[in-house]
């Protein structure tokens, strides 16, 4: 006898990954249409064809999944090699601020830090879930330049290593939220040369471009 032929697949819930990805956007897209305070888990599940159960099994409440929301977009930044540490910097900074300007990571970042401010475990997610995978890109970047001779070894005392990478960090990633989200001022090739001249090589090089 011939095999049966395979059941067609039921409608439905999608699969964990394709629900995932439907929430995230669902999220994202909420926050631009409905703002902070009128969103709701129920609404996001809704939106996202899922559960609110569903919803609930990942995330805690809504400030964690706003968060996730866009920790979900910066996970995708990546640090292509360019050739030099400038020319990283430079491209790194133009896909971040890139992002920073969709709306819907611009609706989701400043709904959930403004929340942050009375909530100190939802700030300590944003850290978490965020800022520390971000850093990812600090070490990328250093590690390659150290390959290619442009930066001396990693400190020896690792504390003291870690306070840099934290600081590097902190330079670049505040100045371009502070100019793309607070200036409203455009972050285009000429402004990412010059800011990473003068993270590289000193106010007085910045200064001379």
């Amino acid at each position: 006898m011939p095999s049966p032929a395979p059941s067609p697949r039921r409608a439905g819930r999608p699969r964990s990954a394709e629900a995932d990805v439907a929430i995230m956007d669902a999220t994202r897209e909420a926050l631009v249409e409905v703002g902070w305070s009128k969103l709701t888990v129920g609404h996001v599940a809704a939106r996202a064809g899922v559960a609110k159960t569903t919803l609930y099994r990942r995330w805690a409440n809504k400030g964690e999944l706003v968060v996730h929301a866009v920790a979900a977009l910066f996970d995708e930044l990546e640090l292509p090699d360019c050739g030099s540490l400038q020319a990283d910097i430079e491209s790194v900074i133009l896909a971040f601020a890139g992002l920073l300007q969709q709306p819907g990571t611009n609706a989701s970042l400043m709904a959930v830090v403004a929340e942050s401010t009375n909530d100190p475990s939802l700030r300590e997610h944003i850290r978490e879930a965020i800022v520390q995978r971000q850093k990812r890109l600090v070490l990328q970047g250093r590690q390659r330049a150290q390959r290619r001779g442009e930066l001396p070894p990693d400190a020896a005392d690792p504390e003291e290593d870690a306070r840099l990478v934290d600081l590097v960090f902190d330079v670049i990633a505040g100045a371009v939220v502070h100019r793309t989200l607070v200036s409203a001022e455009p972050v285009d090739t000429e402004w990412a040369r010059r800011f990473t001249t003068l993270i590289l090589q000193g106010l007085p090089a910045a200064a001379s471009l």
